[in-house]
C-alpha cells in the first residue's frame, strides 16, 4: 500500500466532492438543518393545535340525564362545556367528531348518592382524538370534583374534617441529574438519527464515486493510471468514509444545539413539567465515537453494492432498500422491552442503537462497549474486503 498514492486518489475525489452540489446538500445541509427544522417544526406546530384545542369549548351529551337533575344542573352551568340535546346516535356523534365526549348517567344514579350505594358513571371519548381527549379529561375532573364535594359534604354533617380521607399526601422528586432524565427521553431518537445520517450522508459520495464514474465513462481513465488497485479502493473509501463522519458529526453538533436552545424555552410536557432537554457532552462524545465503525461498515459496503450498477439512477435504485436494512434494527431499539443483552450486542445497526441509547442515558457499560465496537469493526473491515475484491473483479467494473 501507498500512503501517497491513497492520498493523491483522496484529494482528487474530494475536490470533485465538494463541487458536487447533491452530495454537498445530503452530507452537510441535510444533517445540520433537520434536528432544528424538525424539532422546531414539530414543537411549534405541537404547541399550536394543542392550544388551540385546550381553548376549544367541547361539546358534549348527556345520556339519562334525568337520573340526575342535579348533576346535570351543575353541568349545565358551566362555562366549559356546551352541552347538546341527547340524540340515541350518541356513540356514532363522537366517532364522526360531531360532539367530542358523551356522558352517561346510571339508573337511580340520584338515590344511591342518597343510600351510599356505588354507581359507576361512565365517559365515552374518542381515543386518540385529541379535542375528544382534552373533552373528557374535563368531563372527568369535574366529576371527581362533584364527587369530592359529596364526600365533605357528608364529613360535615357528621362533624369530621376533610383530613380523615387524606390523612397523608404524596409527592413525587426525581433525584435523577439531567442528562439521564433527557438520555431516557431523547436518547433512542438520537441513535436512531445518527445512524440513518451517517449512512444517507455516505450514500451519495458512494453513488458518484462507483457508478457515477461508469456513467461518465471516467472510470476506465482511472484504473489506468499508474496507482494499484487497493490504493484506489482506499483513496475512495476515505472518501466515502470522511463524508459520512461529517454527516454525523453534523448531526451531533446540531442536536446539541437545538436541544441547548429548547432547554432556555422552558418548555413543559403534558403533565405540567418543565422538560429535561440536556445532552452531556461526555455521552455526544461516545455516541459518535461509537458511530465511527458504523460509518466505516456503511461506507465499504454502499461502495461495494453501488460498484454493480452501470448508472447513478440504477445504483440509487440498489441502495434505497438498504436504507430499509438500516431503518429496521434501529426502530427495533425503540419496541418496549428490547435491552441490551450480549446477543444483541452482535447484531449489527441494532447493538449500535442500543448502546446509544444507554449512553445517553449516562450508563456505561463497558463490556457491552468494547463487544460492540469490537464487532462492528471486524463487520466493517470484512465489508472494506468484499470492496477491494469487487473492483478487482473486470465484469463489474466493465458491467454493460
Amino acid at each position: 500500500m501507498n500512503l501517497n498514492a491513497v492520498a493523491i486518489v483522496y484529494r482528487k475525489e474530494f475536490t470533485e466532492w465538494v463541487r458536487d452540489r447533491r452530495t454537498l446538500i445530503s452530507t452537510v445541509l441535510v444533517p445540520l438543518l433537520i434536528f432544528p427544522v424538525m424539532i422546531v417544526g414539530i414543537i411549534a406546530v405541537g404547541s399550536v393545535m394543542v392550544g388551540k384545542a385546550e381553548k376549544e369549548i367541547p361539546t358534549i351529551m348527556i345520556v339519562d340525564a334525568e337520573n340526575s337533575p342535579d348533576l346535570v344542573a351543575k353541568l349545565e352551568k358551566l362555562d366549559e362545556f356546551k352541552v347538546v340535546p341527547y340524540a340515541p346516535n350518541y356513540r356514532d356523534k363522537i366517532s364522526d367528531r360531531e360532539i367530542r365526549a358523551a356522558i352517561e348517567i346510571p339508573k337511580d344514579f340520584q338515590a344511591s348518592l342518597q343510600s351510599g350505594s356505588l354507581q359507576t358513571v361512565k365517559v365515552y371519548f374518542y381515543d386518540g382524538e385529541l379535542k375528544s381527549s382534552l373533552g373528557a379529561n374535563r368531563l372527568e375532573k369535574f366529576l371527581k370534583e362533584y364527587r369530592e364535594g359529596i364526600v365533605k359534604e357528608r364529613l360535615a354533617s357528621k362533624n369530621l374534617p376533610a383530613s380523615v380521607l387524606t390523612p397523608f399526601d404524596v409527592k413525587q422528586e426525581n433525584v435523577a441529574p439531567p442528562e439521564k432524565v433527557s438520555g431516557a427521553t431523547i436518547g433512542t431518537f438520537v441513535g436512531y438519527m445518527v445512524i440513518i445520517l451517517s449512512m444517507t450522508g455516505a450514500m451519495y459520495p458512494a453513488i458518484d464515486l462507483t457508478a457515477g464514474e461508469k456513467e461518465r465513462g471516467t472510470i476506465e481513465t482511472v484504473l489506468s493510471s499508474p496507482i494499484s488497485r487497493l490504493d484506489l479502493v482506499l483513496g475512495k473509501f476515505l472518501l466515502v468514509f470522511s463524508a459520512s463522519i461529517v454527516a454525523a458529526i453534523l448531526s451531533v453538533t446540531s442536536m446539541g444545539i437545538s436541544f441547548a436552545l429548547l432547554g432556555r424555552a422552558h418548555l413543559t410536557d403534558s403533565n405540567g413539567q418543565a422538560m429535561q432537554l440536556h445532552l452531556g457532552l461526555l455521552s455526544i462524545v461516545f455516541v459518535f465515537l461509537m458511530a465511527l465503525p458504523l460509518a466505516f461498515l456503511f461506507s465499504a459496503l454502499l461502495m461495494t453494492i453501488a460498484l454493480f450498477a452501470k448508472s447513478y439512477k440504477e445504483a440509487q435504485s440498489y441502495l434505497t432498500p438498504i436504507t430499509f436494512v438500516a431503518v429496521i434494527p434501529a426502530i427495533a431499539s425503540v419496541m418496549p422491552g428490547v435491552e441490551l443483552t450480549p446477543k444483541l450486542a452482535l447484531v449489527p445497526i441494532l447493538n449500535t442503537s442500543l448502546l446509544c441509547k444507554e449512553i445517553m442515558t449516562g450508563t456505561y457499560h463497558w463490556g457491552s462497549i468494547a463487544l460492540i465496537f469490537a464487532s462492528t469493526c471486524v463487520y466493517a473491515g470484512a465489508a472494506l474486503f468484499l470492496a477491494f475484491k469487487t473492483f478487482q473483479r473486470e465484469s463489474v467494473l466493465f458491467r454493460s
